[in-house]
This record gives structure tokens, sequence and C-alpha cells, in this order.
């Protein structure tokens, strides 16, 4: 096991739930998502295999799109059964944005851009890595697509390469190192 998941694996078993109440992160048991008004965010439930959204809440490496995912009311609907494929962020993929950028996107005013550009990171199917082939072309919730290409060894979406892949009950999270950006 390569040990940026054997780093992202520890990461996740945290539960840095705080950062969903916009709190300084810190170790805590699996809070339901804050933010949450329905559905499966607000089950308590520390045994099963968590969900895509609880999979961000846990990591220290995901407090951006934990926060970007509460701006665009999307804890909801990515805690429910699914099936989803998320391709995560990571806070660093988010910083390689350019100046002001993100904090643009999460202007409420730029609400429904920020729901365009998380949708674009998401897919209605369970796949894990292996499901993803060369030359693919994924389709994406927000109506375009990614290709999938493997060089080196690695796996990418776009131009992100796949760092970490964590299975959820509700689908996979693949961890990238970038920000899919949906077309003009």
């Amino acid at each position: 096991m390569s040990r940026a998941v054997l780093v992202l694996s520890a990461a996740f078993t945290l539960g840095l739930s705080a950062c969903n109440r916009g709190e300084a992160p810190q170790a805590s048991s699996d809070e339901p998502a804050t933010g949450a008004t329905a559905g499966q965010a607000l089950v308590d439930d520390t045994t099963s295999v968590p969900n895509v959204v609880r999979v961000a809440v846990r990591s220290a490496d995901h407090t951006t799109l934990v926060k970007a995912l509460q701006a665009a009311n999307l804890v909801d609907p990515l805690a429910n059964p699914g099936p989803f494929t998320v391709f995560a962020p990571t806070n660093s993929a988010f910083d390689k944005l350019p100046p002001g950028a993100l904090s643009s996107l999460m202007e409420p005013a730029n609400k429904s851009q920020l729901t365009a550009v998380l949708h674009h990171h998401v897919t209605t199917s369970a796949l894990d890595l292996e499901s993803l082939a060369d030359g693919q072309d994924l389709g994406m919730v927000a109506g375009g697509s990614e290709r999938i290409t493997r060089k080196d060894g690695n796996t990418y979406i776009g131009s992100a390469r796949i760092v970490a892949s964590v299975r959820a009950s509700n689908g996979w999270v693949h961890v990238i190192d970038g920000v899919l950006l949906p077309p003009q």
C-alpha cells in the first residue's frame, strides 16, 4: 500500500467533523455533517462504512471541499444512497486555482457557479479505480465529461491525478490533486 494511501486512510480515521461547523479542525467522533437538514446526513452512525460526505469530513485534507459542499447545499444529496463516484480535490488542489477564484466561488451570489463546479466532480455510478479505463469519457452530473487516462502507473481524470481511493457506503471517493472545471 502506498504511503499516500496510508496517510490518507489515517486522516479519514481521525474524524474531523468540526470543519463542517466552521471551527478549527480537531479529532472528534463521527458526528453528522452540520448544515444537513434531512436525510442520511443526519444519521448518527459510528459503525457503518461512511458515506462519501463523511469520508470527506473525516479528512484533514478536504476541509475546503467540505466548506464548498456546505455553501452549495450539497451535503444532503451526497449523503443519500447514490451510487456516487466523487473526485475529491484536496485543499492543496484548491490552492492551485487562480488567486481569488475560490473566494469568489464561495460568495452566496455565485452559488450556482460553485454548484456547477462541484457537480463536475461527481458521477452517478460507483466506479472503483479498476473501472476507470484509459481513454474513457466519464459523464459528470454537471452535464460535461472528463477523460480518464492512464500514464506511468497513474490514473488521471482530466489533468488531475487520482492519488487515493476510498470505498464509501454509497459509492467511491477518489482523491485528486487538481480541481476539475466544467466546460464554459
